[in-house]
């Protein structure tokens, strides 16, 4: 596939990129800047791209068969713009005809038991729930997009640089927990689901959680 790959620039991006590139894959990888070092590979492309910006979205987008989105505010910037990322790149894939987008989201809406969402219990970190509420508000316009056959990946409550086993679990809408009630995963196995998602569609319309 031709793959548009928003915030390819970043810790998770990066990864994504190599493991689309791995499967052969071409890739369009864009950033702020446009900048994105270290990746070298004839099927890559840089490119600069602004994703609060519907026109600049239509005009990356355009003629690639899907987008896959790890984009996230930079340190200065208030979280909410994600929503506006959102409402932005959604518009653009629609002018440009592209129906196919995997959004990497926030662990924060996951369901932790019947009623209860992560962000909601004790436990939950107060420094997180700012992003963890934006994230939450970018799903909420996700899920109301029409014409485009989105899923919304969300890694586990805790995501780090680590080893690529290959190996993870996902669930429809719960947080992924192991045997301990660790929740879990590598940011090279979390760019392996995002990667595995889009090849196949099984979970399309879906608020999927991933772990190990």
């Amino acid at each position: 596939m031709d793959v548009l790959l928003l915030g390819a620039s970043g810790r998770i991006g990066r990864r994504a990129a190599d493991e689309l590139l791995g499967r052969e894959h071409a890739v369009t990888g864009v950033s702020r800047s446009g900048n994105v070092d270290e990746i070298d590979d004839l099927d890559f492309v840089s490119l600069a791209g602004d994703a609060t910006e519907a026109d600049d979205m239509a005009k990356l987008a355009s003629g690639h068969d899907a987008v896959v989105s790890t984009l996230g505010p930079s340190d200065d910037e208030d979280p909410a713009v994600l929503t506006e990322m959102m409402q932005a790149v959604t518009d653009g894939l629609r002018r440009a005809s592209v129906d196919r987008l995997v959004w990497t989201g926030g662990a924060g809406g996951l369901k932790i038991g019947p009623e209860t969402r992560l962000i909601e219990s004790d436990e939950f970190p107060e420094e997180w729930e700012p992003i963890a509420r934006a994230a939450i508000d970018a799903f909420e316009v996700l899920r109301d997009v029409e014409a485009i056959e989105w899923t919304y990946v969300a890694p586990a409550a805790m995501i780090e640089p680590g080893e690529r086993t290959g190996e993870y679990r996902t669930a429809d809408g719960e947080l992924v927990t192991d045997e301990d009630g660790e929740s879990y995963i590598s940011m090279a196995d979390f760019a392996i689901a995002l990667a595995d998602e889009l090849e196949t569609a099984d979970a399309t319309y879906t608020y999927l959680g991933v772990g190990h």
